[in-house]
């Protein structure tokens, strides 16, 4: 048993509505893009989706990138802010990033497939996943049904390429080249 498994906890976070604003959302993507950056570079993509899928760890995430810790949104805004750190850049990160909230969540199988046959891998199974997420348990409420879907998924060993700074950036020194 690993010593975080033994934490356990109930929160009681407020019901916010609406968008984080723009001038946040902004700065936290490019705080996600920094971050997990640095993390691609020091310890790899699998460490990544292995960091992402630890619920402490992804709620510092959002804390770290500007949300706040109580807003019942931090989930969604980060993982929105995450989506847009990698766009165009899913190579160097080595993960593609996929769904959303909303409209958007609908469109995550064709996502899906696109990133898939890129990567010359069969999308079926992360497909059907995406897919099973999204249906309600019998007897839940159709507005409590979830409607946010994010997959991320790491490229075959091998296909990924250096992380390259924006024009006129200085890259950190552990990913210059």
């Amino acid at each position: 048993m690993s010593a975080r498994s033994g934490r356990v906890g109930l929160a009681a976070l407020p019901l916010h509505s609406g968008r984080a604003p723009a001038w946040l959302f902004g700065r936290m993507v490019r705080r996600a893009r920094e971050i997990l950056g640095h993390v691609v570079a020091d310890y790899g993509p699998g460490e990544v989706l292995e960091r992402l899928s630890d619920p402490f760890w992804f709620q510092a995430l959002g804390c770290v990138l500007g949300f706040d810790w109580h807003s019942s949104g931090v989930t969604t805004t980060t993982c929105g802010a995450i989506k847009e750190a990698v766009r165009g850049v899913e190579d160097g990160f080595g993960f593609v990033v996929a769904g959303g909230k909303g409209a958007a969540s609908r469109k995550t199988p064709v996502e899906i497939e696109r990133a898939c046959e890129r990567l010359g891998q069969d999308p079926a199974f992360l497909v059907k996943a995406s897919r099973q997420g999204r249906h309600a348990l019998p007897g839940r409420p159709r507005d409590l049904r979830s409607d946010h879907r994010a997959f991320a998924r790491r490229p075959r060993p091998g296909q990924g390429r250096p992380l390259r700074p924006r024009p006129g950036a200085e890259a950190p020194r552990h990913i210059r080249q």
